[in-house]
């Protein structure tokens, strides 16, 4: 069990912390926004991000990647947390090569992993159907036809689904919804026919997708991992998905305290620095003790992937819970220290609080992964 960084997770993390603060700070984010740029990102600073390895960070060397590992990639994705930095290595690296990697064909792999970690292409999970995470709740339908499948139904909240150029996307093939047997996963184009992508307005001005599936067509091949059992493939990429997103959190949660901190030593009021005051300094005491804490259960959680320990479905909905729990609170006491001003646009504090709102939600909120703890634990 590794709470700390190594030599070479520690060169990686500097590294990322000097690119996203000059490529792709919080004022990339915004003129992002402003522009209502149609990708969402900047192609020119992904494909910066794939020469220095973080696309094929967690691949195999026999597919071009480095194989550096699940903690690596979490000190890559904190830093990007802490500036708020648009990108699909998420979307592409932890969800989409992490199935291909879980349950993918040798072909697969063989035909996608490379280009994935060369940044030429980029890929989206269709999971969710509805407001809140449902592992197993999907209706969308794949029927047998014609020696290949036929995918009708919807999509909702697909993480860089709009541009991306493969979307895995999870059916249907028997069963009912909710029930984890008879789910299956397929590979399909982002521009086949019968795929009507349309992007999500969120409040955290990233990138998501609602995406409707009429009648399209995909051939044999498609199909990742076996028939019926896709849930194979979910349960261990969904909580890879959690621990990478509770890194990501990590960052942003750390950069708003750091933000709030710089804040409250320079104002004043009644001329003297709201810093000094006792209740600030209490509260700001707080959450230093509730970050440090869940720092370290999520570099537990992150190790146990490298090490492919057994108490990772625990550890995972453990260290999204905490990490969140830590966020929703520092994120709620940056706006609130930052006072009136933290509400306007022109301070960055209610960037992070916005981009907090989404992050606790992806992959499971608190209250689902605290029943997903207690289930797992047997309560």
């Amino acid at each position: 069990m590794a709470l700390v960084l190594d030599e070479d997770q520690a060169l990686i993390k500097d590294t990322a912390r000097e690119f996203c603060a000059s490529q792709a700070p919080v004022a990339q984010l915004r003129r992002l926004r402003d522009g209502a740029d149609p990708l969402g990102y900047s192609q020119e600073t992904w494909q910066e991000m794939a020469e220095l390895g973080w696309a094929g960070i967690v691949i195999p060397e026999q597919y071009g990647g480095t194989a550096f590992g699940w903690m690596a990639l979490g000190a890559v994705l904190e830093e990007q947390g802490r500036h708020l930095t648009a990108s699909p290595l998420f979307a592409t690296v932890v969800l989409g090569a992490g199935a291909l990697l879980i349950g993918g064909s040798a072909s697969q792999r063989e035909a996608l992993l490379p280009r994935i970690a060369a940044g030429e292409l980029t890929l989206a999970l269709a999971l969710e159907e509805g407001p809140h995470h449902s592992p197993f709740g999907s209706a969308l339908t794949a029927r047998a036809e014609d020696g290949g499948w036929k995918l009708s139904g919807q999509k909702r909240f697909v993480i860089d689904g709009h541009s991306a150029d493969q979307l895995l996307v999870v059916a249907r093939t028997s069963g009912q919804p909710g029930n984890p047997e008879g789910l299956s996963l397929f590979l399909v184009a982002g521009d086949a026919d019968g795929v009507k992508r349309t992007r999500s307005s969120m409040v955290d001005s990233r990138n998501a997708a609602l995406i409707d599936f009429a009648d399209v067509m995909v051939d044999e091949n498609a199909l990742v991992g076996e028939f019926d059992q896709a849930a194979d493939i979910l349960e261990p990429l969904l909580e890879r998905a959690r621990i990478c997103m509770a890194a990501e959190m990590m960052g942003t949660m750390d950069e708003a305290f750091a933000r709030t901190m710089d804040y409250i030593r320079e104002r004043k009021q009644f001329g003297v620095v709201i810093g000094s005051f006792q209740g600030l300094k209490h509260r700001a005491a707080d959450m230093f003790t509730e970050i440090e804490l869940a720092r370290s259960t999520l570099l537990d959680a992150s190790s146990a992937l490298d090490e492919d320990r057994g108490d990772i479905p625990m550890l995972a909905a453990l260290a999204k819970a905490k990490v969140g729990e830590a966020l929703h609170r520092v994120s709620l006491e940056a706006l609130q220290m930052h006072g009136g001003v933290g509400m306007t646009d022109e301070f960055d504090v209610g960037l992070f609080l916005k981009r907090a709102r989404v992050q606790e939600q992806a992959f499971g909120s608190q209250a689902f992964l605290r029943d997903r703890y207690a289930t797992l634990a047997g309560f």
